[in-house]
């Protein structure tokens, strides 16, 4: 049996569309399955901890979506038994299944996922922050600062232009990003990795923790980061002029590996960050408020995915 999370909304509709094709092929196939279609923000964890929680026999459960869905889906798993995570992309981004080499058609997805071959045990993040001490899972990245500030900008026009039955485009993405470039407003701060180094800064931008090399849709900020190596691949962004950041942000946008002066990368398993003030947070794009106090750590080689 297999267990089929979808988001329908994924980039403007093209999770339903891609799931229809999935299903078609799943029928022609007959393969036993179930679908949960989520409705809104936290059904896809819902329906991934109602599936597991308690559960000692195998699951096979198959995400489609974008990132935040796959994200979803890692925050609601229960580990209790075996459980097998399959991903059929149908985002805007699509950074996970960009890191892992897995195919945007639908019906090669579904082929490897029926008559899996190949299997990683992967690593995920946890971001624990707030006077409640909450706990977030990330499946591809986590920020704080300029770059959490687009996603959730993203967010927010995404809800509005769903409303309204128009589809959020890349250049939408773009203007938004820009804008965000604009507003962003530097902070003091420092961080603590594995509970022994501190590095301290001026002039944070943002900080980007990493489980896969891209976040934001191509952006390559860690071009380093193995899902598969127990660690934390952590970007840090830092300038005294505006103006600097923009060759940082377009090396990232192509792909490039320099690494410009202003722009760190630090690998730990667990990291602290403390700012002056409280900046936007996100985990795989979706937002978390506004704080000033993050710890993020790696748990490593659990979730087993087909690929």
């Amino acid at each position: 049996m297999y267990h089929f999370i979808i988001n329908p909304n994924a980039s403007g509709g093209r999770g339903l569309k891609t799931w229809r094709k999935a299903e078609k092929a799943l029928k022609r196939r007959n393969v036993n399955y179930q679908a949960f279609l989520t409705e809104k923000k936290g059904d896809a964890a819902a329906f991934a901890a109602e599936l597991t929680d308690g559960c000692r026999e195998p699951r096979t459960i198959v995400a489609v979506g974008g990132d935040g869905t796959v994200g979803e889906v890692t925050g609601g798993l229960s580990f209790g038994g075996p459980v097998t995570l399959g991903y059929v992309p149908a985002g805007s981004g699509n950074d996970l299944a960009r890191s892992l080499k897995i195919s945007k058609k639908p019906l090669v997805c579904l082929k490897k996922i029926v008559s899996p071959e190949t299997y990683k045990l992967l690593d995920y993040g946890v971001v624990s922050y707030g006077s409640r001490a909450e706990h977030r899972r990330f499946m591809v990245s986590a920020g704080i600062g300029m770059d959490a500030a687009v996603c959730c900008n993203i967010a927010e026009v995404r809800e509005k232009k769903k409303e309204k039955g128009i589809f959020l485009g890349k250049w939408n993405y773009l203007v938004l990003g820009i804008r965000q470039l604009i507003l962003a407003k530097p902070v003091k701060g420092y961080l603590i990795l594995d509970s022994t180094k501190r590095v301290e800064f001026n002039h944070i931008y943002f900080v980007s923790f990493h489980i896969h090399p891209y976040e934001g849709g191509g952006f390559l900020f860690a071009p380093g980061a193995d899902p598969c190596d127990g660690r934390l691949d952590v970007r840090v962004v830092h300038q005294d002029h505006k103006l600097r950041l923009v060759p940082i942000l377009l090396a990232a946008l192509l792909g490039s590996r320099r690494n410009y002066p202003g722009s760190r990368l630090y690998r730990c398993r667990e990291a602290e960050i403390h700012l002056e003030r409280e900046m936007p947070v996100h985990y795989d794009g979706e937002g978390g408020g506004r704080q000033k106090d993050l710890h993020v750590r790696c748990i490593s080689s659990k979730i087993r995915m087909i690929v």
